[in-house]
């Protein structure tokens, strides 16, 4: 059990005030938290399962890999389980820059929606109904911050680093 504890906390972000500013200002700040939340946790605590369900606090950043990938890009998953299983040969480096580059290549795809109501349009999907733009959104926010609340205490348990 850590004993030291260090905090590095980043307030909220102050947006624009239309919807689609409030919404991507918020995704953008949840998704950095994470990023920043698994960059520089040790090998091989990183990978190790602190929970009984198997999740450890790379995996949580691969399985938002798939998320936005079949969020945004319309990329398929076949199971969702394995998402939460990083390759073993990629370094926790590897990780976080696959997931920056993930979310560079979903804001190119937001970046071109204008109407929130509209369908999102996702390169690659094959005849797959889309959701809005604003569901989308609103699910990634919801599915980051959760998992980002997962890695906070996952992070915390392994070197006691608290913040985000």
């Amino acid at each position: 059990m850590p004993t030291a504890s260090r905090r590095n906390d980043a307030p909220p972000p102050h947006t624009a005030n239309s919807e689609a500013d409030v919404l991507r200002g918020f995704l953008d700040y949840l998704r950095a938290s994470i990023a920043t939340k698994v960059e520089g946790a040790a090998e091989p605590q990183v990978r190790t399962a602190a929970v009984p369900s198997g999740t450890s606090l790379l995996g949580l950043l691969n399985h938002l890999i798939a998320v936005e990938s079949a969020t945004f890009l319309g990329e398929g998953v076949t199971d969702w389980q394995a998402t939460f299983r990083p390759p073993s040969a990629d370094s926790v480096a590897d990780v976080v820059a696959r997931y920056r580059a993930t979310v560079d290549r979903a804001n190119q795809v937001l970046d071109a929606c204008t109407d929130l109501g509209a369908p999102l349009p996702r390169p690659g999907s094959s005849g797959r109904p889309s959701p809005s733009v604003r569901w989308a959104l609103t699910h990634m926010i919801e599915e980051t911050g959760r998992h980002a609340g997962h890695a906070d205490i996952i992070r915390e348990l392994i070197d006691g680093t608290t913040g985000r």
